[in-house]
């Protein structure tokens, strides 16, 4: 693999420097330099294909000190939210106060605009126009919002998810088949995955199922980390007529990515988590030319042509809009390409770890299209494979390691781990080892 080069090491260095001794963000963080270009290892360039020499940086050390996370339990559940780096928390504390000492004067006269410009700031984020965006509280109830007003499933249609998909997104297929009359088709997933068994395995499904309208796809799978082809996925269900609602809520911020690149029409996306904002901001995309096939809200009177009658959260939690912009600083003041190799970095060390170990089964691939920071595992004691709830105990009772199990998975649940740029290798190798003891138990 190729090095990055001597100024953007420089850069990068500076960065972490500026961040560690600011403590707290006192404008904008972009302005301590433009994210270094990492050059990587294949023609065509996957930012995660970086050299791991940055990845190896002691200096990210001094980027986890900005998270402050107890050295125990070790926390490798970092799918769930994102926790703030300490100059996001320290604004967040600021706007908190700020909203809390003007009060209604605040939220009436000042709020609309810094409202409209985080909301500006986040479709340049994800690479849309600021009316195809609107915020929502989380990707579930954006996601919610983009299934239950679809308008273009009727009596004898079909809606089609996978067992992989979120299963509160299945269950809003599910109801709204119920109330239109359709029919629902479900299909699991080929393990090993691969970009050809996915493609594959979506197009026998949609021509089992040729009466299709709508089709739930996710990115970044929150199940098993599979980062799955939306593009090309989209691209046949398109062929067919068919509508997709994209799952980007662990996408936007672990992984370099806009919507033009999903090629969907309707995504929700979470701020909370992979970008570090506070909990309970995310964001709904309806493309501009679409619109008209997201039915409004609750007799919303607002224009057809205005998003915003899409989705209603009534009195919103203003501080925590008003902290977006200083995660997205945050971010981009270390660089997403930078990131998302320190990630992937980070998951290869303890994969490649276990992954020929007698006993452990790693489900999701190693190709670097496929995944980045999320990664599951089934462990088997003998023959018998362990629950994935008892591992999970295991590993926190006896290890001090924190996971999540994640269920719903055709093939039998998993351990999924994740870790963040809070984390460090030796959490990492604790996982290894942790997993290593428990497989070779009688």
């Amino acid at each position: 693999m190729h090095t990055p080069t001597g100024s953007s090491r420089r850069a990068f260095l500076a960065r972490v420097s500026a961040l560690v001794a600011a403590g707290s963000v006192a404008g904008p963080l972009g302005a301590l330099g433009a994210a270094p270009q990492v050059r990587t290892a294949t023609a065509g360039g996957d930012p995660r294909l970086a050299d791991d020499a940055t990845a190896r940086d002691p200096d990210w050390d001094r980027i986890a000190d900005l998270y402050g996370a107890p050295a125990r339990p070790i926390n490798l559940d970092g799918g769930f939210f994102g926790t703030m780096a300490r100059p996001v928390l320290d604004a967040h504390l600021r706007h908190v106060e700020r909203v809390n000492r003007n009060g209604a004067v605040f939220a009436r006269r000042e709020y609309p605009a810094i409202e409209l410009a985080a909301r500006a700031e986040v479709a340049a984020f994800v690479g849309v126009k600021p009316n195809e965006l609107v915020f929502a509280r989380n990707a579930t109830e954006a996601l919610q919002t983009l299934i239950s007003q679809y308008r273009h499933v009727g009596a004898g249609d079909t809606v089609m998810y996978a067992d992989l998909d979120y299963p509160a997104m299945q269950q809003a297929m599910n109801a709204l088949a119920a109330e239109r009359g359709a029919t629902v088709a479900r299909f699991d997933f080929p393990e090993p995955a691969t970009h050809s068994g996915i493609l594959e395995a979506y197009d026998a499904a949609l021509r089992a199922h040729p009466r299709t309208k709508l089709l739930l796809v996710t990115h970044c799978n929150n199940k098993t980390g599979l980062l799955h082809p939306v593009r090309d996925i989209v691209g046949v269900a398109k062929a067919r007529g068919v509508d997709v609602i994209c799952d980007a809520a662990h996408s936007f911020g672990q992984v370099p990515l806009t919507v033009e690149a999903l090629g969907a029409d309707f995504v929700g996306l979470n701020l909370h988590k992979w970008v570090g904002a506070p909990v309970g901001i995310a964001a709904m995309v309806i493309r501009e030319s679409r619109l008209d096939a997201i039915a409004r809200a609750h007799g919303d009177q607002t224009p057809l042509d205005r998003i915003e009658g899409r989705l209603h959260m009534g009195t919103t939690n203003f501080a925590v809009t008003m902290t977006v912009p200083d995660a997205l600083a945050f971010q981009a003041s270390i660089g997403l390409a930078q990131k998302s190799a320190r990630l992937r970095w980070l998951r290869d060390r303890w994969v490649r770890a276990v992954r020929e170990v007698d006993g452990i089964e790693v489900l999701t691939p190693d190709d670097p299209s496929m995944v980045c920071a999320l990664t599951s595992v089934r462990v088997r004691q003998g023959t018998t494979r362990l629950p994935a709830a008892a591992v999970v105990r295991t590993l926190y009772d006896d290890f001090g390691i924190f996971t999540v199990a994640r269920n719903g998975i055709a093939r039998g649940d998993a351990v999924r781990i994740t870790p963040t740029l809070a984390n460090r290798p030796a959490d990492v190798d604790a996982l290894a080892a942790a997993l290593r003891s428990i497989a070779s138990r009688s």
